[in-house]
Parts: C-alpha cells; sequence; structure tokens
C-alpha cells in the first residue's frame, strides 16, 4: 500500500491498528484521498483478517472532524453531490460488513463523517476527557448524516435520542455517550488503548436494545417521527431550512439511506439554504482564525464590575478553564455574581468536581489584589466616562506591562476613555453580549493609535473561552449595536402607525429571526433602547410609543412590562394580526443600510466580516447567509 494519510500496524496479539494522520492538516479531515486510501487499508484486511481492526487519530487536536467542506462547496451538480454521498455510504456499508471485529477509539472532537465511520464499526470506546466530543452536525451546514448515519445511529441508541443529535446538531460528552449507549466504553486517558484491545479481542456481542427501542425503530417508528416533526416545526420552517424534515423523512420512510431519496438529495444539496449555511461555516472559521495571531496564552483574567456583564464574563472565562479573580466594590456583589455562575455551571457543567473546579477558578478579589498578576484586565463597570477614566489609569498603574487592558464599554469612545493613561494605545475593546454564556460573538474593538500586539492577544484570549472574535474599529455602536439601533427603532414607527406589536415581530419570525424586533427591545431594556436611538441613530424624537413607556417606566422584561406583560421570564403575547407583504423588507431595509455603511466607512473590515458579525451577534437568520448576502441576492434577482 501506498498510504499518506493512515498507517496500518498489526500487533502481537493481531490486531491491526489504523492511525489516521491526515498530511500536512492539524486536524484529520475525510477528503477524498482519505476515503480512498481507507478502501486500500479495508483491501489489505480482506486479504489477511486481523483479529481485529481498531481506528484511532495520530493528531492531539482529535479524533476526526468530519468530511471535507471544501470538497462539498465545490460541488457543481446534483450528480456530483449523489456521487460523494454514494462514496462515504459504500465504503462505510463495506467496513460494516466485515467478519472481523472493528472498533473507534475516540478521543477529541469526533464530528460528522468520523462519527459516522464510529457507527460503521461494532465497538467504540470514547475516552473519558472534556475535549471529547461526538456530533452530527450536518443540519448547521443544511444537509444531512449521508454516510450511514441516518441509519446506525438509531439502531445503537433511542431513534429520539438519535433524532435529537441529528435535528439539533448538538455534541455529546464520553460519558453521555456510554450512558446512552453510544459509546460501549468510556476509558481514561491512561487506560483507553488496553480497553480498546480487550474489547475488540473478546468478539462479544454489543448489548441488546430494551425492546422499546426496537419497537420505536419498527411499528413505532412514524409515532417517534410525527413527534419530532411537532418540535422541529417549532424551532425552524421548512421554507427556511429543509434538511432537519429531510432527516426526519429518510429515517422513517427510507431507513436513514440517502441514496434513496434523490428528490431529498436533490432538493437539499442544490437549495440556496445550504449555500448560505456552507457560507456562515466558512466565516465562522475566518472568525476563529483572528484568535490565531498570538501565541501568548492568558492564564489569568481580573474582571472590574460584578454585575451581570463583568460576573458572567467572568464566569464563562473560569468555565473554560481560565483562574478568574473578580472585582468589585463590596464583597456582597462579587458573591451573587458568584452565585449566578454556580447555577451557569449546573447547568452547563454534569460533573460534580469539573463543576467545583470552575467554581474554585472564580475567586473573589473585592480590593483588586489580581489585577497585578493577571494576563488580561477587563473593565465591566457602568457606561461612565470619568469613571472609567479613573479606573483604567489606576489599573495600568499596578498591572504587567505585557498584559491586555480591556473595556466592556458598549458606548463610550475608546480614544475618550483612555485620555487618563500613559500609554492611550495599550486600550483595546473586548464588547461582549448578553446573555454572556450564550451569545458566540466578541468585537475586539480597535481604537486609533492601538497597539497591534495587545489587539492580536485579546483576540487570542477570546478564542481561549470559545468565542468568535470580530475586529471593528472604535465607533458608536461598534457592529451589532449599531445596526440593531435604527431596525428596533424602525419597528416601534410600525407601532406608533398602528401595527400591533405582536404582528411586527411576527413579521420578522417569519422572515427567519429568531426574536422579533418589539420583544428584542423589551429584553434589552426600553430605557437603554431610548438611549441608543438617540446615540447610535441620531434620533431628535423618539418613537412615540417607546417614549411613553420610558416615561411610564414601563421598561421591558426587568420592570414586568413593556411593550408586553412579563411573566416567569415571557411575553405575554396576543396573536398576531394579517402580516402585510412588505413588512419585514421595511424593518430589515435599516439595518442593510446601515450595515452597508459602516463597511464603506472602515468599521469593519468587509461584507463577509459584517454578515458574520450580524449573524453570530444578533441571530440573524443564517440561512439568508447575512443582511448584506441577502441584500445582494434581492439585487441579483
Amino acid at each position: 500500500m501506498n498510504l499518506n494519510h493512515w498507517k496500518l500496524e498489526r500487533d502481537a496479539d493481531g490486531i491491526a491498528w489504523a492511525t489516521l494522520d491526515k498530511a500536512g492538516a492539524s486536524t484529520n479531515i475525510l477528503s477524498a484521498d482519505v476515503m480512498a486510501e481507507l478502501a486500500q487499508l479495508l483491501d489489505e484486511c480482506d486479504r489477511e483478517p486481523p483479529k481485529g481492526l481498531i481506528f484511532r487519530s495520530g493528531k492531539e487536536a482529535g479524533f476526526i472532524a468530519g468530511a471535507d467542506i471544501e470538497e462539498f462547496a465545490r460541488l457543481d451538480s446534483a450528480e456530483a453531490a449523489r456521487a460523494l454521498v454514494a462514496r462515504g455510504w459504500d465504503l462505510y456499508n463495506r467496513l460494516a460488513a466485515v467478519r472481523y471485529p472493528t472498533l473507534a477509539l475516540v478521543r477529541g472532537h469526533c464530528m460528522g463523517g468520523g462519527t459516522e465511520l464510529s457507527l460503521a464499526c461494532r465497538y467504540i470506546v470514547a475516552v473519558d476527557e472534556p475535549s471529547t466530543k461526538m456530533a452530527l452536525p450536518e443540519v448547521m451546514l443544511g444537509i444531512f448524516p449521508g454516510w450511514g448515519g441516518m441509519k446506525r445511529l438509531p439502531e445503537r441508541v433511542s431513534p429520539p435520542e438519535a433524532l435529537d443529535m441529528m435535528l439539533s446538531g448538538r455534541n455529546i460528552d464520553a460519558r453521555k455517550a456510554k450512558r446512552m449507549g453510544l459509546a460501549d466504553e468510556c476509558a481514561p486517558p491512561r487506560v483507553a488503548e488496553a480497553t480498546a484491545r480487550g474489547l475488540v479481542l473478546s468478539g462479544k456481542p454489543r448489548r441488546p436494545r430494551p425492546l422499546l427501542h426496537r419497537l420505536m425503530n419498527g411499528p413505532l417508528k412514524s409515532y417517534v417521527a410525527s413527534q419530532a416533526r411537532k418540535q422541529v416545526t417549532k424551532r425552524a420552517r421548512p421554507e427556511h431550512y429543509p434538511a432537519p424534515y429531510a432527516i426526519i423523512d429518510c429515517w422513517a420512510k427510507h431507513d436513514g439511506n440517502a441514496l434513496a431519496t434523490p428528490d431529498y438529495l436533490d432538493r437539499i444539496t442544490r437549495t440556496s439554504t445550504t449555500k448560505n449555511l456552507v457560507r456562515v461555516f466558512f466565516l465562522q472559521d475566518r472568525l476563529k482564525a483572528f484568535g490565531k495571531e498570538s501565541a501568548v496564552a492568558a492564564r489569568h483574567l481580573h474582571v472590574v464590575g460584578a454585575g451581570v456583564m463583568g460576573g458572567d464574563i467572568a464566569a464563562v472565562a473560569a468555565m473554560r478553564g481560565m483562574t478568574v479573580t473578580l472585582q468589585d466594590q463590596s464583597l456582597e456583589r462579587v458573591a451573587a455574581a458568584i452565585g449566578r455562575a454556580g447555577k451557569l455551571y449546573e447547568r452547563r457543567i454534569k460533573d460534580k468536581l469539573l463543576r467545583r473546579s470552575a467554581l474554585d477558578r472564580l475567586i473573589p478579589d473585592p480590593e483588586g489584589h489580581g489585577a497585578t498578576r493577571a494576563d488580561v484586565v477587563i473593565e465591566a463597570i457602568f457606561e461612565d466616562l470619568e469613571a472609567k477614566r479613573s479606573l483604567l489609569a489606576a489599573l495600568e498603574a499596578k498591572m504587567k506591562p505585557d498584559a491586555v487592558l480591556a473595556s466592556n464599554t458598549s458606548s463610550l469612545r475608546l480614544e475618550d476613555i483612555a485620555t487618563a493613561m500613559r500609554s492611550p494605545s495599550r486600550l483595546v475593546g473586548i464588547h461582549f453580549f448578553n446573555p454572556v454564556a450564550m451569545m458566540p460573538l466578541v468585537e475586539v474593538v480597535e481604537a486609533k493609535g492601538a497597539d497591534q500586539a495587545m489587539l492580536a492577544r485579546a483576540a487570542s484570549f477570546v478564542r481561549q473561552i470559545d468565542k468568535l472574535p470580530l475586529p471593528v474599529k472604535s465607533a458608536p455602536g461598534f457592529l451589532v449595536n449599531a445596526v440593531l439601533g435604527p431596525y428596533m427603532l424602525e419597528a416601534m414607527r410600525c407601532v406608533d402607525e398602528g401595527i400591533a406589536p405582536e404582528t411586527v415581530d411576527e413579521a420578522m419570525l417569519a422572515f427567519g429571526m429568531p426574536m422579533g424586533p418589539i420583544e428584542l427591545a423589551d429584553t434589552v431594556g426600553l430605557d437603554i433602547a431610548l438611549a441608543a436611538g438617540k446615540q447610535l441613530a441620531g434620533v431628535a424624537e423618539p418613537p412615540r410609543c417607546l417614549a411613553e413607556r420610558v416615561g411610564r417606566n414601563e421598561l421591558g422584561k426587568k420592570t414586568g412590562r413593556g411593550f408586553y406583560a412579563w411573566t416567569d421570564g415571557k411575553p405575554g403575547k396576543a396573536a398576531p394580526g394579517s402580516v402585510p407583504g412588505d413588512l419585514a423588507s421595511r424593518l430589515v431595509t435599516p439595518l442593510v443600510d446601515r450595515a452597508r455603511a459602516l463597511v464603506a466607512d472602515g468599521i469593519v473590515a468587509d461584507a463577509d466580516l459584517a454578515d458574520a458579525g450580524v449573524i453570530f451577534g444578533t441571530g440573524f437568520a443564517p440561512f439568508t447567509g447575512g443582511p448584506l448576502n441577502y441584500a445582494s441576492g434581492l439585487a441579483g434577482g
């Protein structure tokens, strides 16, 4: 064999170890040449069958990141798409049919085609460490798991759990993989290979599936599919996101064989949704790349301000493994932030020891001693210019000379804040969005004359805590808030004209937004929306409906009443009226116009980055590819 990406070795027990280490790449992806070599490897094992075949990764980064998305993006015909699906489907069916036992030793990320390869093996051993994650995320690209995942995952775990994995794209850790039956064993790293060797030599059958699982994969299949379809309908409209509906139908009607559904395959691979979601995937990769410019890893974060923003920034950083000191004027304010962190960790971290470790890394520091040792210092106090100036000058005087000093300001110019500093070029903006734990985007703000090394380190810090850094120039509202301001104001002008808030929101929900603009204003706070309108949109006269509510102290969710009455964190809405046909276009236009102006003014470097920022910072309908991509499509049409 002439293998560039795979290595096949046989040990004294007669086990063949197939190690994937894709040449010239930091991660393993299943490109055409990798799959062709896998076929050669199986040919060799046919000629001389091993006692067992174990797949593992030669990369520190993880097992397999999935198929080669660039190959998929280059598909130019339905025939080419079917050929790509057939390549994996046929090869994995061949692997599943071999007579000797096979095993996937999964350590680190195992995504898409990597999970499908694992499912084609008789056994799966998941290595018990935080980086081990298994997923079938194809739906996030507007496609489906075409290499056997739709067939084999519901055969291995309960069909509702399998459909949930495929329809959400969410990943699961090693321990959950074992609990749900996806993995046969969950082994600590030090004994993982020994566990794999013992299991593959045992030849024991996989544990029998419960009767209910077999029924749900048989006589009850149509019921399970109908329930899944109801859940999907709540989250995604078929005209915007056809892939989840195709996954359900392909499993229910064709046993997960995508090749038996050429109409689904053609529709999914050729739809604009798929094209745009693949575009979003590459935009996300571009944002991630900004965090690679600095090789200096931050270990210690110091946050000043334990309010909702500052406390949540500290909580997320500690959850991601950093030591965090949290400063405020009183221990009581810090304690409240740590209490919120504990609730976040209960939701996000299932392992009690890991949860405890995260809390231990979040250290109360009311006197601010941590600022002298921190690699990154973020001020997140209230929006008062003089208070920020005084604080930043004091922090600069005691920080390490190479530490990043950042402000989380959302409305003040960095150039104005930095006037009291000895080295104003040192200050950068690291602007998070609320809720910090959920929002993936962070704007990394460059003031005039900013130190480029500090900006690179700030972006690197953002990636360390698993967020997406977007470089923007210092300007009112930066990108995200600057485009939201005119959008929400236009929505309120519609209310002034007599259109019900529910109808305004319904227009944008139908467009594909995760939340309507009126509900968004209530969530942000109507007092904040009023101030933002004056500052970001230059509005002298705010919409009457907004001014009246602020005058009555009806500020939205935080006071229990705004445009809607809020109960248990949810708005009470009447049924929407008939939506005017041009309403969505009217609402989107000021957002698009503002985004286009920000690109022209150089606040964000180009239209692609503007689209990425608005998608990941506001949830703007991903199937459109972003506001400027959407607008260019309309112009082209």
